[in-house]
């Protein structure tokens, strides 16, 4: 077969030397166990074995070739969850064609560009996403798979199948084109192959311990690898697939017990409504594949107390899924991580100039190997951006220890840049969250006039009643982090406002902390000095009323895999010699021995070390800062120290004598850096709780469970 989507932009050498082609899985398996079971559907409890899911497919396939579609052709499906987006997903696959697979809640403005964007030749839709396919296109082709309303839409199961041969896939052929979700800017279209696929799938199956006899319940919308995913490798592993059409939290806990459920993907939000709703999930269940989103400590928790066998998974569109997976044993023992990238993947961490970093220390996750994406389709730009000698950059910062472990702590994008010095916010939060009186913490940038931006938190009390020791959650940072990292404002909230995917909303963030600035941003914090201006900030920690999470914001937005990040800035490092003498005064007055910092200004360089602090988490231990240098040369050896921060454009630990640290002369507020990703072994899915679900209500398709399925990334 010859796929023309396989021969622009980047190059995929995995699949040298390949000489014979395969045939479509499904092909394949029906040929050894025909009379096993396939697919389940939940809503009715229809079954099919694999030779009748064949028998479908194989009418499917010849349908479509009678519509014209051939090996190579590209075609769209724009469709809810169902059989027959089952059979159109093995039947492209049998006809060669690459299978473009379309959100269905996309407004008819957006299928039309990534119609475009693709270059869609058919659009397969069904009822409930005519009026949409209709709208979006004028010279590609439509055909539904339920009786059309709209003229000039073609009716799929009125044409008479043509016979076909089941076209060979080479492993660098492009089997797929899955969107990003456009976070910085236009959605891009990832290829993978049917070697990306295959490799994954292997990987997957070593990981989790997959054997013929699993069921996999599919509850994520199919547009995503999450949901494709576990139906394209059923063939491959012999194993049956649970389809939900829709996902409504207490009717899908019910169903992995009535359908002996093995398996699952799920994100946050989901399995924190499941067992809110049942209060703990069927013995049946092996593997809860958890990721899309921030897995909070609270929810793994949870899961080691009711013995849910969680694997909190990081992974990403180019890598067709998964990249490392924990086991429930790391998930329990190293809260946090998201376990060791599996088979397959070659896994490094690098420095902003792309040398690979010591154990401990911060940098972008840059991965390579057979499961990594061929590339972006029609994107030399983006594919020239994104990879380098090393593999993919995903635009992740974060760290493995000396274990072999990885943590994700934010997105590259949501670096903040604060008088030329960079700081990750969720160093900052593994910081705030290791603090006896907090219990959560959303770090971002607040943009300042003098300093480019301002670190800024809301953090949510551990007791609701009482409030901030400002001056011992100053010290406590200290101990932990280099002056410029620390926040200048600091805003409490009964919780932190999240979407419904369980990422934190960052625009409800931003707006909670402008509106809490103080008036007078010229001065400095009051982490800083005793000065009016730190009283000013002080009376911005204070009690404020819950935030309630935006149930529109999509965890896709968190957990794509969005290779066009920002890069943080390579600004001048602030001079701050003007505000010398300002700076010495307020430094005077510091009296306190347990705050010695060696908050020096430029001319006088001096530094201390503070006394090595008392540990105080009982989850987590952040990899030491090894001799991180602060702007005015303050030096921390903590117990439980921040990873060090040599990722892309960070100061080098030996760098001679700057001038001040541009937060403690001063400090404001900034542009919100994206929370969503940030943080991914710490962030917490959102407490929604289902108050008490009948059982009608289970089967039904409520807004909310509707829009966590809808909105969920992989999974």
């Amino acid at each position: 077969m010859t796929n023309d989507s396989t021969t622009d932009d980047h190059d995929d050498s995995t699949a040298a030397g390949l000489s014979r082609p395969m045939r479509d899985w499904l092909s394949h398996r029906v040929a050894a166990t025909p009379d096993r079971q396939a697919l389940i559907l939940a809503s009715s409890g229809e079954s099919l074995t694999f030779r009748e899911l064949d028998a479908l497919v194989r009418e499917t396939a010849g349908q479509l070739a009678a519509l014209g579609i051939e090996s190579g052709d590209h075609l769209g499906v724009i469709l809810e969850p169902g059989i027959q987006y089952v059979r159109l997903i093995h039947a492209a696959t049998r006809l060669g064609a690459v299978l473009v697979p379309l959100s269905e809640r996309l407004t008819a403005t957006e299928v039309e560009r990534n119609v475009d964007i693709a270059d869609v030749t058919t659009l397969i839709c069904g009822e409930e996403t005519e009026a949409v396919a209709v709208e979006a296109t004028s010279d590609v082709p439509v055909a539904s798979v339920d009786e059309p309303r709209w003229e000039g839409v073609v009716n799929l199961s009125s044409i008479a199948p043509k016979s076909i041969t089941p076209a060979g896939w080479g492993l660098s052929e492009t089997m797929l084109l899955l969107f990003t979700s456009g976070t910085t800017g236009t959605p891009k279209a990832v290829r993978l192959s049917m070697g990306n696929l295959l490799a994954n799938a292997v990987a997957s199956a070593f990981r989790l311990g997959l054997s013929p006899d699993d069921r996999w319940m599919v509850t994520l919308s199919l547009h995503h690898m999450g949901g494709i995913g576990p139906i394209l490798r059923s063939p491959l592993y012999g194993t049956t697939v649970v389809l939900r059409e829709e996902f409504a939290a207490g009717g899908a806990a019910d169903d992995i017990g009535k359908y002996d459920v093995t398996g699952v993907s799920l994100v946050p939000t989901m399995l924190t409504r499941m067992l809110d709703s049942r209060g703990t999930l069927s013995d049946s269940l092996r593997v809860v594949l958890l990721g899309g989103a921030p897995a909070s400590d609270d929810l793994i928790e949870r899961c080691r107390n009711y013995s849910v066998p969680v694997y909190p998974t990081y992974g990403m569109t180019e890598t067709a899924s998964q990249i490392a997976t924990a086991t429930p044993r790391e998930a329990f023992d190293a809260i946090g991580t998201v376990g060791r990238p599996l088979y397959f993947a070659d896994l490094t961490v690098v420095d902003d100039a792309g040398a690979p970093v010591e154990p401990g220390t911060v940098g972008e996750i840059v991965v390579s190997g057979p499961t990594v994406t061929t590339g972006y389709y029609q994107n030399p730009e983006a594919n020239a951006e994104s990879f380098t000698d090393r593999g993919l950059r995903t635009g992740d910062i974060g760290y493995r220890d000396e274990d072999g472990l990885l943590y994700v702590l934010n997105r590259r994008d949501d670096r903040i840049v604060t008088g030329g010095e960079n700081v990750d916010p969720g160093e900052v939060v593994e910081v705030l969250r290791q603090y006896p009186a907090i219990d959560d913490a959303g770090v971002l940038g607040i943009s300042d006039p003098e300093w480019g931006e301002r670190v800024s938190a809301l953090v949510v009390p551990a007791d609701p009643d009482a409030s901030l020791d400002e001056t011992s959650l100053e010290s406590f940072c200290r101990e932990h982090l280099a002056g410029y990292k620390i926040p200048r404002l600091v805003e409490t909230a009964d919780e932190l406002p999240r979407t419904v995917s369980g990422t934190i909303d960052r625009d409800a963030v931003r707006e909670r902390l402008e509106a809490a600035r103080p008036v007078d941003v010229a001065e400095p914090g009051w982490q800083d000095d005793d000065s009016a201006a730190s009283e000013a900030d002080d009376s911005s920690l204070k009690a404020e009323s819950e935030l309630v999470a935006d149930a529109e914001a999509t965890a896709a937005d968190a957990d794509d895999g969005e290779m066009g990040e920002v890069e943080a800035g390579e600004g001048d490092t602030v001079e701050a010699e003007t505000d010398a003498a300002e700076t010495a005064e307020a430094e005077a007055e510091r009296s306190d021995a347990a705050d010695t910092d060696a908050e020096g200004v430029a001319e006088s360089g001096a530094t201390e070390t503070d006394d090595e602090p008392e540990s105080t988490s009982t989850q987590r231990e952040a990899p030491d800062e090894t001799a991180a240098s602060d702007p005015v040369g303050e030096v921390t050896t903590p117990t439980q120290a921040t990873p060090d921060e040599t990722a892309p454009n960070e100061t080098t630990p030996d760098e001679t004598a700057p001038e001040s640290d541009p937060q403690d002369a001063g400090g404001s507020a900034a542009d919100v850096a994206d929370e969503q990703e940030a943080d991914v072994v710490n962030g917490d899915a959102v407490a929604e709780t289902e108050d008490d679900e009948s059982d009608s209500a289970d089967d039904t398709d409520d807004n909310n469970d509707a829009g966590v399925r809808d909105d969920a990334d992989e999974a």
